[in-house]
């Protein structure tokens, strides 16, 4: 719970076409931007939510969501997504605070992601909470920006 009428709760198989519908709107201007389409537009969200590692973030109904993945020591933060309209309204860092919160319940040191070096706002923002670049590589068409940001204690 962040706030009175906003949660994050875990996905249900009966949510993936809202899930779908939400990676698909948030990724497709990225799509346009770098040539291809970004990776979790192609994601097998029923086998993600069946993992249970989708979440969504609920305000007057669903309005984003983060695919979170449990690695040997650190928290995969595999996809964060908001819906279009509701850009703007700090979702996207309520997502990435959940992440942070869950990677220490569950006494991980670190949360690392990936993402388009086209994606230049969302880098600018993972900097700005507190996410370190640690490699850049060429995969196939895309130019992959890896960062990591280390938890203390």
């Amino acid at each position: 719970m962040t706030g009175e009428s906003r949660m994050i709760r875990l996905a249900v198989p009966g949510d993936r076409p809202v899930v779908e519908r939400i990676v698909e709107a948030a990724y497709r201007p990225w799509a346009e931007l770098i040539g291809v389409r970004p990776k979790p537009m192609d994601d097998d969200y029923a086998a993600r939510i069946a993992a249970g590692h989708v979440h969504l973030l609920e305000e007057e109904g669903v309005a984003g969501l983060i695919v979170l993945v449990p690695e040997d020591g650190v928290l995969l933060v595999d996809n964060v997504a908001v819906a279009p309209d509701r850009h703007g309204q700090g979702l996207g860092r309520a997502l990435m605070a959940f992440a942070e919160a869950q990677a220490r319940a569950a006494g991980l040191g670190a949360l690392r992601l990936y993402t388009n070096a086209l994606m230049e706002p969302n880098i600018a923002l993972y900097g700005r909470l507190g996410y370190e670049i640690t490699e850049r590589r060429r995969s196939g068409p895309r130019d992959v920006v890896f960062m990591k940001k280390r938890l203390d204690g």
